[in-house]
């Protein structure tokens, strides 16, 4: 993965902040008008600037606000940015740290800095699992995801520039500067994998073909020594019995594609994690189409897949001492001669037959097969990711990631990375009550059914993950943005990542 950004930790920056040349210098302030030695330091010399704001009630320092003041003479700076760390001795939550966070990036993103330096006191915390360390990693994601730009199908004249390059920061922390250092540069990795997912997510369609994600995952398989990919195409898959994943290519020129990608960090033997996406390189609906208007969106419907390939190469880059599978599941839902058409009865790799009532419902299909799939490797766990349907942002809006397991430890886990990471999910319920809805007269299950449709469709696919502990990721709001902000957000890279890392 290619690094965007340099950052250091250098625990003698705060003794040298008001001679260290950059673009932007950011320290914390504290709520009151008793200032910490870092804010005194910049105080005294900008001839008390930031006294005056306090007194002033323009800058109260609250958790995450954030203030410019201007530089002089007796900094070498060229701007100066102030965030806000609320009262010196009250107790900084999780999301108090994300707001931190969020601000200092802000700031170092303003105004086209190159470098910067920040610099806080953070001592504080009101859960055991907070700590430095963890606000580090947080600000490592949080600085390298934000130094992503997209150019990849962009003439010069329009290529957006990534103009911050270093930045330095300094903490005054109780904890080692080795495992400082290892925090920092574990977000920085994380937040790169978000950026191979965004990448991937924000490419046309044209381009994003299945085969293309295929070659993207033989790519980093080639860079990693514990990596390895095998990729099989349509008549492979015609052999394993996955007519459900092959009929929802069937209308489209693109070949189908099952990737399997597989790290081998723990012990050989030992039992994988494993992660499964769904990677609809686009979906017109097939016969169900979609309406016109937002139907350009629908090459986001591959983020599933992008996340995978995302975290298979954080885990790979931090050398995970574990085992982990990644599988792809893709293909590209069109209209045609050939295309499924609603009505239509297709078996499944499981040997279940599927009544297709909306073939715009084609996630959970090619999913099946690749849960049913992933079988083969006698998972410890499995988490599948998709952006499977839009009623878990009439749920959950557009910040929350729906979930839903057949395994309450599992869930836990995932939930509590997820807070972790500042990638938060939300569990729903698969009780039984809702698997009638999927009653078929005409096969063993139908593929919609009842007005619940996120949870319909994780209790769809909840039939084919009998054999083992599994959980599902409905990402269709969180895995991107709308409007002028319009691309890949990254996510859930950091959720599944911490996972991981946390059964590392």
């Amino acid at each position: 993965m290619k690094k965007r950004l340099t950052l250091t930790l250098n625990q003698d920056l705060s003794k040298n902040l008001v001679k260290t040349k950059a673009d932007a210098l950011v320290i914390g302030v504290n709520e009151g008008r008793v200032l910490n030695t870092i804010s005194a330091t910049i105080d005294a010399a900008t001839n008390g600037a930031i006294k005056k704001l306090i007194k002033r009630g323009e800058f109260e320092a609250k958790v995450g606000q954030a203030s410019y003041i201007a530089t002089n003479d007796g900094v070498a700076a060229e701007r100066i940015y102030l965030i806000g760390l609320g009262k010196s001795k009250k107790s900084l939550s999780n999301d108090d740290l994300d707001k931190i966070s969020s601000a200092i990036t802000n700031s170092l993103s303003a105004k086209k800095s190159s470098s910067g330096l920040v610099s806080l006191p953070l001592s504080s915390y009101d859960a055991k699992d907070l700590n430095d360390s963890s606000f580090l990693q947080k600000l490592g994601t949080s600085l390298e995801s934000r130094a992503y730009t997209y150019d990849a199908k962009l003439n010069k004249k329009n290529k957006s520039v990534n103009h911050l390059k270093k930045v330095s920061i300094s903490i005054e922390s109780n904890e080692s500067v080795a495992k400082l250092r290892k925090s920092l540069r574990v977000g920085q990795v994380i937040g790169q994998g978000m950026n191979v997912a965004k990448d991937l997510a924000n490419l046309p369609g044209n381009v994003c073909t299945p085969s293309y994600l295929a070659s993207t995952s033989r790519s980093a398989a080639n860079k990693f020594e514990k990596l390895s990919c095998r990729v099989y195409g349509e008549k492979e898959m015609k052999k394993m019995g996955m007519d459900c994943l092959l009929s929802v290519g069937n209308g489209s020129a693109e070949e189908s594609k099952l990737i399997s990608m597989t790290y081998q960090g723990g012990k050989k033997g030992d039992r994988p994690y494993a992660i499964v996406g769904k990677g609809i390189t686009f979906d017109t609906g097939g016969i169900s189409l979609k309406p016109p208007a937002t139907m350009d969106e629908m090459k986001f419907d591959m983020c599933g897949a992008a996340s995978v390939i995302g975290t298979m190469q954080v885990v790979s880059e931090l050398k995970l001492p574990i085992n982990i599978v990644g599988i792809v599941a893709s293909a590209e839902n069109m209209p045609g001669s050939k295309a499924t058409k609603p009505g239509d009865v297709v078996r499944t790799m499981s040997g279940q037959t599927v009544e297709i009532l909306n073939t715009d419902a084609e996630g959970r299909l090619v999913l099946a097969d690749a849960l049913t799939f992933v079988e083969r490797f006698k998972p410890k766990t499995v988490v599948d990711i998709a952006t499977l349907t839009g009623a878990v942002i009439m749920a959950l809006g557009y910040s929350t990631s729906g979930l839903m397991s057949n395994n309450e430890e599992l869930a836990k886990d995932l939930l509590d990375a997820g807070v972790k990471a500042s990638d938060k999910a939300w569990q729903l319920p698969i009780w039984d009550i809702y698997q009638k809805d999927l009653d078929s007269n005409f096969a063993d299950i139908a593929n919609i059914g009842g007005r619940a449709g996120t949870i319909t469709a994780a209790c769809f696919l909840s039939r084919f993950t009998e054999s083992y502990p599994w959980a599902h990721l409905d990402v269709a709001g969180t895995a991107s943005y709308k409007g002028a902000a319009k691309g890949g957000s990254g996510r859930p890279v950091p959720l599944l990542s911490q996972y991981l890392i946390d059964k590392a």
